[in-house]
């Protein structure tokens, strides 16, 4: 049987017709879930709650997202950024204050949604999001290393078996997903052999009894709320950035669109969800969605059904098996995944060369920004506003101002050219022989655009400094949405 198209658009009810798309959208769903146990036990560590909380979270994160959220095949689960960011108000005031943290978080993420404010994703500029994509492999990469580092020698050859079977397997067969298959032999050879090697259990417990509804511990008065609000504010839009950022570059890996306000408000619901039935909130968890898409193949919401319903399963009646996977193998796949996700062409000598410098240094800054932070979404943020600042600067000196006079010598015509605003307008007051100029004099616009208010102010005062000089001045050329800028504000500035 020939193997479907994987980059083309596909719809649950045409997976579910065809048994191969089916199962490769149900191993997927095993390997992301798989890659995403490590993630979670250790970013639980990050935020102060039991890890049993945070894997209870994912669970109903990935499952309520696999139903409700607008980029199928994104994995969403309690992630780092989140951790980090409730980390300290649970340390400070204890985890009784996470719980209406998670609410109010989810509350601005869906109006956030709902009001269509998930649209101003359209001004990231590429140079960020390569900045985005690059920092995240170096991150996926990093925090894998430590599993490598003071570790029995046996761990050595059983990192070198994981990273031959999930490149080499493709070349004979893509049946099942690689990682899959490298994780099971390793975690077969470990247990079959009885190796001595870090596994999933040493990274905290995940057995026991599910815990039920979390109750609410704390008053919901404005005392309360004057404590959670900027936790509460950070959390909505640190998820927020990351999801729609990794929702971005699903869409780029897959040819296909998603409907961001949707994912908006179907995470903030979500995190209602799981600060209710779990305890923390989560956003989209990057490696894994790269896991689940570009090793896996995923495409549609099947794939993050079934790993939230396997992540369930392993929490309850198979944690003693998922005990036993070796950390190596998940930090090998893990590895391979970060190297995957690194724009590769974005950094090479012929690229940086042909680049403009400053979409390099944004590119650059946002790399190093994220890296010295650990932060995604502070480093976007970042190479966002330095994106605009020197875009500003760039289009400050694209205006031109040409001078002629009339033959006679009684008329000067100025032509002006560029976009106009308080950028690229504020010195073209100065580009005018105001002295020297005759009484009568034009200046056309027509290859030029009024943007903002602070031109008008500009404009009123040319006028002014000609009328000093006993000189008319006239505006041709203007077009329409300018000629009305300037009628309502001439005169009032």
């Amino acid at each position: 049987m020939t193997a479907p198209s994987l980059s083309a658009p596909q719809t649950v009810a045409a997976v579910l017709r065809n048994p191969r798309a089916l199962s490769v959208e149900v191993l997927a769903g095993v390997v992301t879930t798989l890659a995403l146990i490590p993630e979670i036990i250790s970013f639980s560590v990050i935020a102060g709650v039991d890890p049993q909380v945070s894997l209870l979270a994912s669970v109903v994160l990935v499952i309520s997202m696999s139903f409700l959220g607008g980029r199928p095949a994104m994995v969403t689960a309690a992630a780092g950024a989140v951790a980090l960011v409730v980390g300290p108000l649970v340390k400070e005031h204890g985890v009784e204050y996470l719980l209406p943290t998670v609410i109010l978080a989810g509350i601005v993420q869906i109006l956030f949604g709902v009001t269509g404010l998930a649209r101003i994703m359209r001004f990231i500029p590429r140079s960020v999001m390569l900045g985005f994509v690059n920092a995240l492999g170096i991150l996926i990469f990093v925090t894998q290393v430590p599993h490598l580092l003071d570790v029995p020698w046996l761990v050595y050859p059983l990192f070198a078996v994981t990273v031959l079977i999930v490149l080499g397997l493709p070349r004979l067969t893509t049946a099942v997903p690689a990682p899959l298959v490298a994780i099971v032999v390793v975690t077969a050879i470990t247990m079959i052999a009885h190796l001595s090697v870090p596994t999933v259990a040493d990274e905290g417990a995940i057995g026991g009894p599910l815990p039920g509804i979390t109750e609410l511990a704390v008053p919901l008065n404005l005392d309360t709320l004057a404590l959670i609000w900027p936790t509460a504010l950070s959390v909505a839009f640190v998820g927020l950035m990351e999801t729609l950022l990794t929702a971005k570059l699903v869409d780029e890996m897959t040819d296909t669109r998603s409907n961001k306000g949707r994912e908006s408000w179907a995470l903030g619901l979500s995190n209602i969800l799981a600060g209710f039935w779990g305890g923390i909130a989560g956003c989209a968890m990057i490696g894994q969605t790269v896991v689940n898409v570009k090793l896996g193949r995923a495409r549609t919401r099947i794939s993050t059904l079934v790993a939230g319903v396997t992540l369930l399963v392993l929490v309850t009646a198979l944690s003693d098996l998922m005990a036993q996977i070796p950390m190596v193998a998940l930090a090998a796949v893990m590895m391979i995944v970060a190297v995957k996700t690194v724009n590769w062409h974005s950094v090479a000598p012929a690229t940086l060369r042909r680049m403009p410098l400053p979409e390099t240094l944004v590119m650059l800054s946002t790399v190093l920004i994220v890296v010295v932070t650990q932060n995604l979404a502070i480093g976007v943020a970042a190479g966002a506003v330095l994106a605009m600042v020197l875009f500003a600067r760039r289009v400050a000196h694209v205006v031109t101002v040409r001078r002629a006079l009339s033959s006679d010598g009684n008329s000067a015509h100025y032509t002006v050219s560029g976009p106009l605003f308080f950028g690229s307008s504020n010195d073209l007051v100065e580009q005018f022989s105001y002295g020297d100029d005759p009484a009568e004099v034009t200046i056309d616009f027509t290859q030029a655009q009024i943007w903002d208010a602070s031109t008008v102010a500009v404009l009123d005062s040319v006028q002014q400094k000609y009328a000093e000089h006993a000189a008319s001045v006239s505006f041709s050329g203007l077009d329409e949405r300018s000629t009305a800028l300037h009628g309502r504000l001439s005169g009032h500035l």
